[in-house]
């Protein structure tokens, strides 16, 4: 499982076998967590950083009107608070959505490994950037592109960003969002994401059953958003589908 972060590292930076032995050492320290819980919480003191292993997790503001804003998702490999630390408090939640495996790493353990392994830092410095341009992006999803759109360019994005980490078979990934996570990341009531999705079934370029995900035809869905990859700097992605190990019925099972 840890070699998800690998992957995604060596999606921009190559990494020597040394890097390699040393991230891998990282998965001393894994936990399981259930599903909907949280694994910090908005004015707790930040201390361990956590990295997704498994499963899909969020970061997350709740208004005191109870109205909750999705502003993230972290799947295999992510960094859910690379540099939190650094702060007195946090300032958002971040929970799980379905079942993860996660990894608590200690402060010194990153200075340690960042410090030791420079090919280590210049990835973890990608990701850092990657993080901020993505929060950009949805930023332009959520200003400017019609809600049909928005759905259809979150479900472009988890397609490339899965596939980086072996985690897509077939253009189909595992999908364990509820209608309301999705209208508590685009700003949007559950009848007009219920309404959206139909709509993009209908038009034969998704299909959605028994929590998979399948893009059935990857082109025409970036088109229909205006999906523009470059956002993401992933430079060893492909939009093929290809074959990978199958990962559907063990990860289901957790």
């Amino acid at each position: 499982m840890q070699d998800a972060l690998i992957r995604k590292l060596e999606s921009f930076e190559e990494l020597t076998n040394a890097d390699r032995e040393a991230l891998r050492g990282f998965a001393s320290r894994v936990r399981q967590v259930g599903a909907r819980t949280d694994l910090i919480r908005e004015n707790d003191v930040p201390g361990n950083v956590h990295l997704i292993l498994s499963g899909y997790a969020c970061r997350y503001k709740v208004l005191a009107d109870g109205h909750r804003q999705i502003m993230a998702y972290f799947v295999p490999g992510d960094f859910c608070d690379l540099n939190v630390f650094i702060l007195d408090q946090m300032d958002h939640n971040i929970g799980t959505v379905s079942a993860c495996q996660v990894v608590e790493i200690p402060r010194q353990a990153i200075e340690e490994i960042t410090a030791r392994h420079p090919r280590v830092m210049r990835a973890l410095m990608w990701c850092a950037l990657v993080d901020e341009a993505v929060l950009r992006e949805w930023l332009v999803n959520l200003g400017s592109r019609p809600a049909d759109q928005r759905i259809a360019h979150l479900f472009c994005e988890l397609l490339l960003r899965l596939e980086a980490v072996g985690h897509v078979n077939d253009n189909s990934y595992l999908f364990p969002f509820t209608q309301t996570d999705i209208a508590d990341t685009m700003g949007l009531s559950d009848v007009h994401v219920n309404r959206t999705i139909k709509e993009l079934r209908r038009l034969d370029l998704i299909t959605l059953k028994s929590r998979v995900l399948t893009v059935l035809d990857v082109e025409q869905l970036k088109t229909y958003c205006g999906f523009n990859p470059n956002y993401l700097h992933i430079r060893n992605a492909r939009w093929s589908g290809r074959r990978q190990v199958p990962w559907f019925s063990s990860a289901l099972g957790g």
